[in-house]
């Protein structure tokens, strides 16, 4: 006799994975098929919510088989529906191997749309500004926790329907995803300057604008140091009314180097 264990097991193996395992016997298909049906199309919906980019470019057959793959194979670390999604990020970059059939960037155009959900639900908030009338060189830059700095090999933020590349982009593409006063997710394609100036505030809270500039300048080896303090000024400054920096401290740190 079968215990209700075993029972247990075979029930929700069929449910993720129907046609691999059969479903306990004694019961009504036509009941199976509305726990089958209620699993998978809550699950897909939720990942189609998600990744509304994706699931548009791909083709539908694609799709479905994707997300079955998922729900049969990908054990979740958290029972909340809110956290499918990163789930699914997880299953793209660390169990599904590349196929042929995959878009070259299937994997950084999930990230991406995560990124998006994950700062929309994110339960931090803004601090008011602070410090508005002092220098962004001479004191610190306070980088919002609501600020992301990213780096693909493809420019995800151009993909859709009509521009789908399949090559790589020469160099880095840079971009900023930030949550704004008004809790608006923004995405801000960035240079090379922006991204390094922006890393070093967030790992060093107490560099003064300054010294995250000549931090930068030296790593990118640039001819001409001098000018580039002032255009990192204006960087600086572009960032604090988009609210990528949210308040200035007054420096009280000796220089980070």
């Amino acid at each position: 006799m079968k215990t209700f264990q075993h029972t247990q097991q075979m029930f929700t193996q069929h449910l993720r994975s129907p046609a691999q395992h059969p479903a306990p016997s004694g019961i009504e298909d036509r009941r199976m098929g509305i726990y089958r049906d209620l699993v998978y199309n809550n699950i897909a919906g939720f990942i189609a919510g998600a990744f509304p980019i994706l699931k548009e470019i791909l083709d539908e057959t694609y799709w479905q088989t994707l997300v079955r793959d998922f729900v049969s194979h990908h054990t979740s670390q958290t029972p909340y529906f809110l956290e499918i999604s990163q789930e699914f990020l997880a299953y793209l970059a660390h169990e599904r191997s590349q196929r042929a059939e995959d878009p070259p960037f299937l994997l950084e155009l999930a990230h991406y749309e995560w990124v998006e959900l994950a700062l929309d639900v994110a339960d931090q908030h803004l601090p008011p500004l602070t410090g508005a009338t002092l220098s962004l060189l001479d004191n610190s830059p306070q980088v919002s926790p609501l600020a992301w700095c990213l780096a693909y090999q493809f420019p995800v933020h151009r993909i859709g329907a009509s521009y789908q590349p399949r090559e790589p982009e020469p160099t880095p593409v840079f971009l900023i995803a930030y949550r704004d006063r008004k809790d608006m997710v923004k995405f801000m394609e960035v240079n090379a300057l922006t991204y390094g100036l922006l890393q070093f505030l967030q790992e060093n809270p107490a560099s003064t604008g300054r010294v995250a500039v000549e931090v930068i300048a030296a790593q990118m080896q640039h001819p001409n140091p001098a000018h580039l303090l002032g255009e990192g000024e204006q960087l600086l400054q572009q960032l604090l009314d988009a609210e990528i920096i949210v308040g200035i401290e007054m420096s009280r740190a000796q220089p980070v180097r």
